[in-house]
């Protein structure tokens, strides 16, 4: 019996699909728990295909694959190293057959054949032991329960003389797996998780662990990958809490990190020795934190070599070109001010200042030339009809197709500058503001953007890319917000001051609140009525939108599938 265990836990950046690239950074994370002598590598929920992978895994070559490339690390852990404890899509094979010899116990429980999301010891050259995740995820943007197989109930695997329980993930946020972990003998919980970002969420993790610790008696290892997966983020923030429910350790967020904890079996079970104490993610700071990792992985891991974006002299563009200089860096930056004949002075003013602040690359394409060919092209068509939304639109679509068009030259991706406020209530033009690669800021109300650029001008984010200091002018974020369409328009004008319409927004959205509801809170029916309305009849803009970065608890993409074809009224 050992009375000391040292482990390494690997809060690292994978990629989906990347099956060589992942194990190639839990190979270094491996060489490096060596060094420090640790006994054990603890990598991320699914952590070889990349999570979440989606269809994917329904790709039998793809499979092949992960089990090839696990066989081979397995071989690896005859060195004498440590031992590795890694999740990945797993088919157990019939033992009964000897198709499976590299399992002293094959599983047990486990059906050949079934696809599992599972986690592997790998120890002494062979795949040591598989546990399977009992409690499959399938609300929100999680849908396991199409792709895997539910495992059952799990023991602890025997680890060099230790009994580790390995919960998955979302097997921690019920009490029956842990439970049972502890009734049969786990002496410590390691918990590899792929737990997307959402504001707040942190807290609600510390009070899982909370729970399954006072439930259990048992200290808990929870370790988080960190990384932007299309419109998930991941945002690490791993920790150890010791059985008395005290914080041993705290991994930073939104960065990779090897951990090496040190325990000790003493007279009340397993304790961990204090290590790194980072700041938890909250508030502001986090969510901008949230939109740089989602914007710098998607760009990075897509290969674009930067991003286009239409600098307007507004809030959202401001916001979008501060986000990207940070993620990026302004030299892989490129702003493009499109002014038509509606465009103020201040615009022209404000956008080339943001551009100035960032450093990032600024040019000026006056719209108008294109606004003119396209009005005398369709005169005849409109003979007879006045001016209306379509000559508004048709300014939007035409800058649009402008930075498509530059995109495909130059090879940037286009970054869309819209927020949710907007999305919900289609306050958007359709193949026109909406065009793009990824929408930065499709799940940030208004209200957060104000306080996001305001916090942005006092602070400079761990990791950012960008300068210190002050990166838009306090006009940018004073100023009535406009999309400039034609002479005197406001936003609110048309939808409502911000402070209002977002909290209506987040009653019909996060809380499914009905208009009663949310007007016996004072506000205007009538109103409420013609939020919802508008939200309803948006759909189909948002079933047409890029992806975008996930902050809230329901975004507007696989949180909120409603149908577009929809009768009901209230």
């Amino acid at each position: 019996m050992t009375d000391t265990l040292t482990i390494a836990l690997a809060q690292m950046n994978p990629t989906v699909g990347d099956i060589a690239g992942n194990v190639a950074k839990l190979r270094a994370a491996r060489a490096a728990a060596a060094k420090a002598g640790a006994d054990l590598v603890l990598a991320p929920e699914l952590f070889i295909s990349g999570y979440p992978p989606e269809d994917l895994i329904k790709k039998p070559a793809f499979l092949d694959a992960i089990e090839a490339a696990v066989m081979s690390l397995a071989a690896e852990t005859a060195d004498g190293g440590p031992a590795v404890l890694v999740g990945c899509p797993w088919r157990p094979k019939d033992a009964q057959s000897n198709k499976n010899p590299e399992l002293d116990n094959p599983a047990v429980g486990l059906k050949a054949g079934a696809l599992y999301n599972a986690v592997l010891l790998l120890d002494q050259g062979r795949v040591a032991a598989v546990r399977a995740k009992v409690d499959l995820p399938n609300y929100g943007v999680f849908d396991e329960k199409r792709l895997f197989t539910a495992g059952p109930l799990p023991g602890p695997i025997n680890m060099r003389g230790v009994r580790i329980g390995a919960p998955i993930c979302e097997d921690i946020w019920t009490p029956d797996v842990v439970e049972c972990l502890a009734e049969s003998g786990a002496e410590l919980l390691l918990v590899p998780n792929g737990s997307p970002f959402e504001a707040g969420k942190y807290d609600t993790r510390i009070q899982l662990a909370v729970a399954r610790t006072v439930e259990s008696d048992l200290p808990i290892a929870y370790l988080n990958q960190v990384c932007g997966q299309d419109e998930l983020v991941f945002d690490g923030a791993s920790f150890v809490m010791n059985a008395d429910r005290s914080l041993a350790v705290q991994m930073p967020g939104f960065a990779e990190h090897l951990e090496v904890t040190r325990w000790s079996r003493t007279n009340q079970g397993w304790r961990c020795a204090p290590g790194t104490l980072a700041p938890p993610p909250d508030g502001l700071p986090s969510i901008y934190q949230a939109l740089i990792l989602g914007l710098r992985d998607y760009v990075g891991k897509n290969r674009f070599p930067g991003v286009l974006l239409g600098l307007s002299g507004g809030i959202d563009s401001a916001l979008t070109a501060a986000v990207a200089a940070d993620a990026l860096g302004p030299e892989r930056v490129h702003a493009v001010m499109m002014p038509s004949r509606y465009t103020s002075r201040e615009s022209l003013d404000d956008a080339e200042a943001v551009a100035k602040l960032l450093g990032i690359r600024y040019e000026t394409i006056a719209i108008e030339p294109a606004v003119a060919a396209f009005t005398g092209m369709l005169a005849p068509a409109f003979a007879g009809r006045k001016p209306d939304l379509t000559e508004e639109n048709l300014q939007s679509r035409i800058r649009g197709v402008t930075l498509m068009a530059l995109s495909n030259k130059l090879g940037a991706m286009v970054v869309s500058t819209g927020n949710k406020s907007e999305m919900s209530t289609g306050y958007a033009t359709l193949y026109g503001d909406m065009c793009g690669g990824y929408a930065l800021l499709k799940d940030v109300y208004k209200t957060t953007v104000f306080a996001l650029c305001r916090w942005r001008n006092q602070a400079l984010p761990p990791g950012a890319l960008g300068p210190a200091g002050r990166v838009m002018p306090e006009r940018v974020i004073t100023k009535p917000p406009t999309a400039e369409l034609r002479e005197g328009q406001t936003d609110e004008a048309s939808l409502g001051a911000y402070s209002q319409l977002d909290q209506v927004l987040e009653g019909l959205i996060e809380r499914e609140e009905s208009v009663e509801q949310i007007a016996a809170r004072g506000f205007d029916r009538a109103y409420v009525q013609r939020v919802w309305r508008m939200l309803d009849l948006a759909e189909y803009k948002r079933r047409q939108a890029p992806p975008g970065v996930k902050i809230t608890a329901r975004s507007l993409s696989r949180d909120r599938r409603y149908p577009i074809t929809n009768a009901f009224r209230g």
